[in-house]
């Protein structure tokens, strides 16, 4: 499941954004059903070589937009509620802006590339 999965550590994309990707892809395509459980902040953490707050910062960020929910000690779940959709979406806006930001490029340039690519969809 998630131990098969590695950060690329040459994106500019966070980590913690990495983690909420795959997350919502997996929840997303049906390969994380509702209710499976997730693999434990530091578990995770350790898998993928980053500190537990990266984790836990994506973990939060899920659970804020419905795809995730944290039941204390039982740990975290994919959640039945939330629109996956529009979360996945989200996350990966949240992604194009750090890359937009990180490159120094205008907002407006940015979304001239992006309505471009909607059009062209």
């Amino acid at each position: 499941m998630m131990r098969r999965w590695r950060l690329d550590t040459e994106s500019s994309v966070p980590p913690f954004e990495q983690i909420k990707l795959r997350i919502l892809d997996l929840a997303s395509s049906g390969e994380f059903a509702v209710g499976t459980k997730l693999p434990s902040v530091r578990s995770l953490a350790t898998d993928l070589g980053v500190a537990a707050n990266t984790v836990a910062r994506a973990y939060r960020e899920l659970e804020q937009t419905g795809v995730v929910i944290t039941a204390g000690r039982s740990g975290t779940a994919v959640a039945s509620g939330g629109d996956m959709i529009a979360a996945q979406v989200a996350s990966a806006a949240d992604a194009f802006a750090a890359v937009v930001r990180d490159l120094g490029m205008p907002t407006s340039q940015a979304l001239k590339i992006v309505t471009a690519a909607l059009e062209r969809s």
